[in-house]
C-alpha cells in the first residue's frame, strides 16, 4: 500500500494546471451507452475512478482506447446488461449505467453501489423515478433488477430532494424514452449542465439546462450520434489548490478553470481576507496580512460544495479566530477531524457542526490515515503547513480523484514523495 511523505512549511509559488472533472467525466462515459457512434472524449483526468468506469464499459461489451487524457469509446456492440459487484463495489458512480442501459435495452441488472464511506447516499430516488417512467424494479441478492419491456415512458419526475446522481440517471434515461420527461427539483451542478449539453448536441431537445426544471423530449429508443467533446475542468481540484495557496498564505495561479464554477469557494476565501484575481481561464490567490475565520454551510450547487468542506476545515486551523462548518448533506463526512486532531488542530464536533479554533500555524507533522477522497486532500493541505514530516497512509482514496497530486504540488515547491509500505 502506498503513502505520501510531506515535509511541511516549504514555500509555494508558480502555477497549477487543473485536470478534467472526474464528476463530469463519469456520467459522460455512462452516456456513451446512448450512442450509436464512437465518441472521442478529451481532457479526461487520469484517475482511478475513470479507469474503473472504462473497465465497466468494456465488461458490458463496449470498447475503448485511452491515450494520456483522451479516450475513444464505442458502445454500439454492448451485449451485456449486468454491472457486477466486483466493479460497482469500488465506485458508487457505477449506478449511472442504470438509466442508459434500461432505456436502451429494456432491462438491466446493477449491483447496489459502494464507494466512499461518507454517509448514506441511497439510490431510492433513482429507482422511484424510473418506476414513474414505467420500469419494474426489484432488489434481489444485492442487485437492482430493472425491466421496461415496452420501453421507458416520458413522465413528470419530482425529486423529494436534490440528487446529482439521480438527475444524471434520469436525464440519460429520458433521452431514449418515449415522449416528454419533466424533472422537477433537478440538480444544477456544472457537471449536469455539461451532460445535458452533450446530449442536446446529439439532437435531443432539452429545455431548462442549468435550472431546477428540465424538460426532455425522448427519441423512443433511437440511439444518438454524440459529438466529440472535452470534459470541463474540475472545480473541486481547483478549489483544493486554491486552499493550498491559502493555507501556505502564498501566491499561486490556478490555470485551466472556469471561474464562475468556483464562485462559492472564491467567496469564502474572500471572506477569509484573501484577494482573488480572475481572468477567463484562471484564478490567482494573493497572500493576506491576516487569515480571518469563516462560517460555512454546505449545500447543493450553486451553494458551498460538500466536497470542499474538509479542505476549508484544514485552512480554518490557520485562521485568527473561530470558524464553523455546518455539514448539511452527509451525516458521516467529518471522519478527517480525528486525523487533523493528531496533527494538533483544535476542532470540536456537535452533531453536524464542527467548530475550528484557529491556531495561526501550530500544526505538527505525524502519521495520519486517509478515510475518503476529500478527507485525504484535507490532510495533504494540513501537512503542507505543519512543522516537520507528515506521512499520509491509504492514499488510494486520493488516487480516485486527483491526477498527479504529488507532481503538481512538487512543481509549485512542496516537498511531497510517494512511497510503498
Amino acid at each position: 500500500m502506498e503513502y505520501l511523505k510531506i515535509l511541511g512549511q516549504n514555500k509555494l509559488s508558480g502555477a497549477v494546471s487543473i485536470s478534467g472533472a472526474k464528476n463530469a467525466a463519469l456520467p459522460l462515459i455512462a452516456c456513451t451507452i446512448l450512442a450509436k457512434n464512437e465518441i472521442k472524449m478529451g481532457n479526461l483526468p487520469n484517475v482511478v475512478d475513470i479507469n474503473t468506469f472504462l473497465k465497466l464499459i468494456a465488461k458490458l461489451g463496449g470498447t475503448f482506447t485511452k491515450e494520456n487524457n483522451t479516450a475513444k469509446i464505442c458502445t454500439s456492440n454492448i451485449n451485456n446488461t449486468t454491472a457486477t459487484y466486483d466493479i460497482v463495489k469500488t465506485m458508487r458512480a457505477s449506478i449511472l449505467v442504470l438509466g442508459p442501459i434500461l432505456a436502451r435495452f429494456g432491462h438491466c441488472e446493477v449491483s447496489l453501489p459502494g464507494g466512499c464511506a461518507i454517509g448514506q447516499r441511497p439510490v431510492d430516488l433513482h429507482l422511484k423515478a424510473l418506476e414513474t417512467m414505467g420500469a419494474k424494479i426489484i432488489i434481489n441478492h444485492g442487485y437492482i433488477e430493472a425491466s421496461a419491456p415496452n420501453g421507458l415512458k416520458g413522465s413528470k419526475i419530482v425529486f423529494d430532494k436534490v440528487t446529482v446522481g439521480g438527475t444524471e440517471n434520469i436525464v440519460m434515461a429520458a433521452a431514449l424514452a418515449e415522449g416528454t420527461t419533466t424533472i422537477i427539483n433537478a440538480a444544477k451542478e456544472p457537471e449536469i449542465v455539461q451532460l445535458c449539453e452533450v446530449i442536446a448536441s446529439a439532437g435531443v431537445e432539452i429545455q431548462g439546462i442549468g435550472t431546477s426544471t428540465l424538460i426532455i423530449e425522448g427519441t423512443n429508443k433511437e440511439l444518438l450520434e454524440i459529438k466529440d467533446f472535452d470534459v470541463i475542468p474540475d472545480r473541486i481540484e481547483a478549489g483544493t489548490y486554491m486552499c493550498a495557496a491559502a493555507i501556505r498564505n502564498e501566491k499561486i495561479k490556478i490555470e485551466n478553470v472556469i471561474p464562475m464554477h468556483l464562485d462559492a469557494v472564491t467567496s469564502k476565501l474572500e471572506e477569509m481576507n484573501f484577494e482573488i484575481l480572475q481572468d477567463e481561464t484562471s484564478v490567482t490567490i494573493l497572500p493576506t496580512d491576516e487569515i480571518k475565520p469563516v462560517n460555512i454551510i454546505t449545500t447543493e450547487y450553486p451553494g458551498f460544495p460538500t466536497d470542499m468542506q474538509a479542505q476549508f476545515m484544514a485552512l480554518a486551523t490557520q485562521a485568527n479566530g473561530t470558524s464553523t462548518i455546518d455539514e448539511r448533506l452527509f451525516e458521516n463526512r467529518f471522519m478527517h477531524v480525528s486525523e487533523l486532531l493528531r496533527l494538533g488542530a483544535d476542532i470540536h464536533l456537535n452533531g453536524n457542526t464542527a467548530t475550528i479554533n484557529g491556531k495561526n500555524g501550530t500544526l505538527n507533522g505525524t502519521d495520519v490515515m486517509a478515510t475518503d477522497l476529500r478527507a485525504s486532500s484535507a490532510l495533504v493541505l494540513a501537512a503542507l503547513v505543519a512543522s516537520g514530516e507528515t506521512n499520509i497512509h491509504r492514499i488510494y482514496h486520493l488516487d480516485r480523484g486527483y491526477e498527479d497530486l504529488e507532481g503538481k504540488l512538487t512543481k509549485i515547491g512542496a516537498n511531497v514523495k510517494r512511497f510503498t509500505e
